[in-house]
C-alpha cells in the first residue's frame, strides 16, 4: 500500500510528486498515457500563453530564448523535472476507478482499480491524488456524424489539410488559433460560432490576427450559426438568414473540455452537476471523502479557463501539508 498515489502526471500531478517526495511520502504517480500527457497533445506549432517563469515546477529554472515557451520546450522541460529530481511515475497504466474502502479519516484507504497493457491490476493506497484534467472529454455537440472519420475534437497540426476545405468551429482561443494556423498552411477554412461575436477571453494577440483575416475575407465566419448536421463531404449550419450547406473536408469541434464526472462519484466525492466541480476543501484540495485530494483543472470543474499551470502547480504543496497534518506532522518542521 502507498501512502500516496497520484493519477496524473501533467505539471499538477508531477508538482505533487515533488512534494511529497520532498516530505519523505511513499508515492507513486500513475499515467495512462505520455508524459504530460495534455502537453504532448497540444498543436505541434503551440506558444504557451505564458511566461517560462509561470510554468515552473520544484523551483528548477525553465530556461528560454523566447518571451514565451514551445510546446516542444515545454515537453523538454517537464522531462527535465522528471529526471532531475528522480520521480516515481509508472507510464501507460489507466486508472480505471478508485473505490474508498474506508470512511475514517485515520484509515482513509482506497482501492485503486488499473489497467495496464491489457492486464487489469489493483492497488491500495492510504491517499490519492486525482490530477487527472480534463482534455480526454470534449464537449460534444450532438450532431449526426460528429463520429465521422475527417470530424476531430483535436487539433495538431494544419500540413494534412493544406489545399482542402475545413470547417473549425468554435469561438475562443483554440478555435482562433487553428483557423489561423489553417488558413496560413494553404487551407480554405470557414469558422462557425453559435455566438454573435468571438469571445473576449481570445488572447490580445490573437484576436486582431484573426479578426482581421474575417474582415478582409481570407478566412470566411458564420457567427451566429449552429451546427446541425455533419456530412461525409461537408457541414450543414442554420444561422438568421436560414440553413446552409458548407463543403468540408476536414472539420475541427473546439468546443472545449470538461473533466469526467463518473471518476470522482465512482470514489464517492459529490460533484456540483450544473458546474461539474468536485467538493472539496479550497485550501487543503481534500474532497468530501477523506484523504481523496484534487489537484490542477480538475478543480474547476467545466470552468477550463480558472485553473491553469501557473497556479495549479501550487496545489501539491497544499495537498502533502493537509497530509501530514493527518499524520499529526507539522509540515512547517519539514521546510
Amino acid at each position: 500500500m502507498r501512502e500516496l498515489l497520484i493519477v496524473g502526471a501533467g505539471p499538477a500531478g508531477l508538482a505533487t510528486a515533488i512534494a511529497a517526495q520532498q516530505a519523505g511520502l511513499d508515492y507513486e504517480v500513475l499515467e495512462k498515457g505520455v508524459l504530460v500527457n495534455s502537453i504532448y497533445r497540444f498543436p505541434r506549432h503551440m506558444v504557451f500563453f505564458t511566461t517560462a517563469d509561470l510554468l515552473e515546477i520544484g523551483g528548477l529554472p525553465f530556461v528560454t530564448p523566447y518571451e514565451k515557451p514551445t510546446q516542444i520546450e515545454g515537453l523538454r522541460y517537464y522531462r527535465r523535472v522528471t529526471e532531475t529530481f528522480g520521480l516515481h511515475i509508472t507510464l501507460g497504466e489507466e486508472v480505471r476507478a478508485v473505490r474508498a474502502q474506508s470512511p475514517g479519516r485515520d484509515e482513509a484507504r482506497f482501492r485503486i482499480e488499473t489497467r495496464r497493457e491489457g492486464e487489469a491490476r489493483v492497488r491500495e493506497a492510504r491517499n490519492v491524488v486525482a490530477a487527472v484534467g480534463y482534455y480526454d472529454h470534449p464537449n460534444f455537440i450532438g450532431v449526426s456524424g460528429e463520429d465521422l472519420p475527417h470530424v476531430s475534437h483535436y487539433y495538431g497540426e494544419a500540413h494534412a489539410s493544406w489545399k482542402k476545405q475545413v470547417v473549425v468551429v468554435g469561438g475562443k482561443n483554440s478555435a482562433a488559433i487553428a483557423a489561423l494556423e489553417l488558413f496560413r498552411s494553404g487551407a480554405t477554412v470557414t469558422l462557425v460560432h453559435r455566438r454573435d461575436r468571438l469571445s473576449d477571453s481570445i488572447k490580445y494577440w490573437i484576436k486582431p490576427d484573426i479578426e482581421n483575416r474575417i474582415k478582409e475575407g481570407s478566412i470566411a465566419a458564420r457567427f451566429g450559426t449552429c451546427v446541425v448536421e455533419i456530412r461525409p463531404r461537408s457541414v450543414v449550419v442554420q444561422g438568421s438568414s436560414g440553413r446552409e450547406e458548407i463543403p468540408a473536408e476536414a472539420v475541427f469541434l473546439l468546443t472545449g473540455y470538461h473533466p469526467d464526472p463518473a471518476f470522482f462519484e465512482g470514489a464517492g466525492v459529490r460533484v456540483e452537476p450544473e458546474t461539474l466541480v468536485p467538493a472539496h476543501d479550497p485550501q487543503t484540495l481534500e474532497t468530501n471523502v477523506p484523504g481523496f485530494y484534487l489537484a490542477g483543472s480538475v478543480v474547476s470543474g467545466k470552468h477550463t479557463g480558472k485553473i491553469f499551470i501557473e497556479n495549479g502547480r501550487f496545489h501539491g504543496e497544499a495537498i502533502v501539508a493537509s497530509i501530514l497534518r493527518s499524520r499529526g506532522v507539522n509540515p512547517r518542521s519539514l521546510s
